[in-house]
């Protein structure tokens, strides 16, 4: 995998001014952009190119972006990130579900895209198995082995559910889980949980990991799921 300074980043968008502003900006911090405007021109241009990561609009031409995505899992697991005006919650949900690894809401910052684009092929560079006896997430450590987790140095009392879901968070680093993932995840897809229960276990879960000066490491992002955050400057957020 590419390091950011110089990974190759094709752009889907049937907006020639958002392909321009994205292909500028991205430019300036030396990645190397490649355009395309329709589905069909997306796929075909990821076959040729091999990009890094994808960064790609639902609302195409010729086919719904979701179909992109489902095309390009198919083949790998390049980083995608969703651009994309809709604002309905069922579609940023069914883009995650399909493979997409983050999105934004049109209009976006600069420095916000530049953010998602750095943390995607840096997890993609460097992926976390959950095979790691223990895992350092600033103050916060998960002794995996000894299914132990400790905050500033002291121990954190889990409930195996508790246990299970701040694992499965601490895999997927930065990326949002929809509440659908992290319930198969954890209880299993055959098991009848319900969304309200597992807003219940994770409220449990924020509150021991709660460094008590409002930082937080899962963050929610409303009607999709949940976000495990890893960088301490963003750990304020909600």
């Amino acid at each position: 995998m590419t390091h950011a300074s110089g990974a190759r980043v094709l752009v889907v968008d049937d907006e020639p001014g958002i392909l321009r502003a994205v292909q500028t900006n991205l430019g300036r911090h030396d990645f190397r952009v490649e355009t395309a405007s329709t589905g069909q021109d997306a796929l075909n241009a990821y076959a040729r190119l091999h990009p890094d990561l994808v960064l790609l609009d639902l609302g195409l031409p010729d086919m719904d972006g979701l179909e992109v995505i489902r095309a390009i899992r198919q083949r790998a697991s390049t980083p995608i990130v969703v651009l994309s005006a809709r604002e309905a919650e069922r579609d940023k949900v069914t883009a995650l579900d399909l493979g997409a690894d983050d999105y934004l809401t049109k209009p976006f910052g600069v420095n916000e895209l530049l953010a998602r684009v750095r943390v995607a092929l840096r997890h993609a560079a460097h992926p976390s198995t959950g095979t790691e006896p223990v895992i350092r997430f600033g103050d916060l450590e998960l002794d995996l082995e000894r299914r132990r987790v400790t905050l500033g140095g002291s121990e954190v009392h889990l409930t195996p559910t508790e246990w299970d879901l701040v694992k499965l968070f601490s895999s997927h680093p930065d990326k949002v889980l929809t509440d659908r993932m992290i319930m198969d995840a954890v209880w299993g897809a055959s098991y009848p949980a319900q969304a309200h229960s597992l807003h219940v276990y994770v409220g449990r879960l924020r509150k021991k990991l709660d460094t008590g000066s409002g930082a937080r490491h899962i963050r929610t992002e409303p009607g999709v799921g949940y976000r495990f955050v890893t960088d301490e400057a963003d750990t304020d957020a909600s």
